[in-house]
């Protein structure tokens, strides 16, 4: 189970199942709508369901530095669920607000036995990412270098760049994202405008789908997103439906430090 109880292990869970594919066939990043307002200065905190019993809690922290934006996420199980497979996450982002190009992603990872800590840099005068990733069970580290093209977002902050966008139901978004040392063009597929019922309220969404650029990853199962369909985008919901069962994250609260 990778990261299962973060809000963007949706999008985790797509990327590992994908294969990188030469620069010159990943799409370009489309800038974010100039009115977006990234949700900065504010906390989310979701309830996190695995089938029908509750697994954790996951929240994102957004904070304005100029023209970036500095997204902290954690992830932490809870109950039965913390008893059997204890998740104690945290990663963090670094985005331009103004092109949506990712600069810095973290992770820290504490997940059963699993204790690992990495660092993705996204150096785009030398077209270049470099990973640097630590086992601190094992202590065995590595470090990896592989060319990006001029602009791609992340893992984390894929969550936030594709509320930038438009969301017009029938238009799909494709975008190249750079995780594990690969850079693989996403598609999201707009869906549909539904009505979605969470802790924090009844909200108006548009349903998104994160996928492959051939469609639907093999044995990896759907995942769908939920912004809310106004001009913030908020994503007030995540279901993901694997193998060994579905995920549910659900917008608890919305706090203004």
């Amino acid at each position: 189970m990778r990261n299962f109880l973060a809000a963007f292990a949706a999008v985790s869970l797509v990327v590992a199942g994908l294969s990188p594919v030469a620069l010159a066939q990943t799409p370009s990043l489309p800038a974010p709508n100039p009115q977006f307002q990234v949700p900065v200065n504010e906390s989310l905190t979701y309830a996190v369901d695995w089938r029908v019993f509750p697994a954790g809690t996951a929240t994102f922290h957004l904070q304005s530095q100029g023209n970036n934006v500095h997204v902290v996420a954690t992830a932490a199980s809870i109950g039965t669920v913390n008893l059997l497979f204890p998740v104690s996450d945290r990663y963090d982002s670094v985005f331009d607000r103004l092109s949506g190009c990712s600069f810095e992603y973290r992770k820290q990872i504490q997940e059963g036995h699993r204790r690992i800590n990495g660092l993705m840099q996204l150096d785009y005068a030398h077209h270049l990412q470099k990973i640097s990733e630590k086992n601190l069970v094992s202590g065995t580290y590595k470090q990896q270098t592989s060319p990006i093209p001029g602009c791609v977002t992340d893992v984390l902050s894929a969550i936030f760049y594709v509320g930038s966008q438009p969301l017009q139901v029938g238009h799909d978004l494709y975008f190249p994202l750079a995780d594990g040392g690969h850079v693989v063009p996403v598609t999201v597929k707009v869906e549909a405008k539904e009505s979605v019922i969470t802790p924090a309220g009844t909200f108006a969404a548009i349903r998104v789908q994160p996928t492959a650029a051939a469609g639907v990853v093999k044995n990896r199962g759907n995942i769908w997103i939920w912004y809310t369909d106004d001009a913030r985008h908020l994503p007030v919901q995540v279901r993901a439906h694997l193998f060994w069962g579905t995920i549910t994250m659900r917008l608890t609260r919305v706090d203004h430090p």
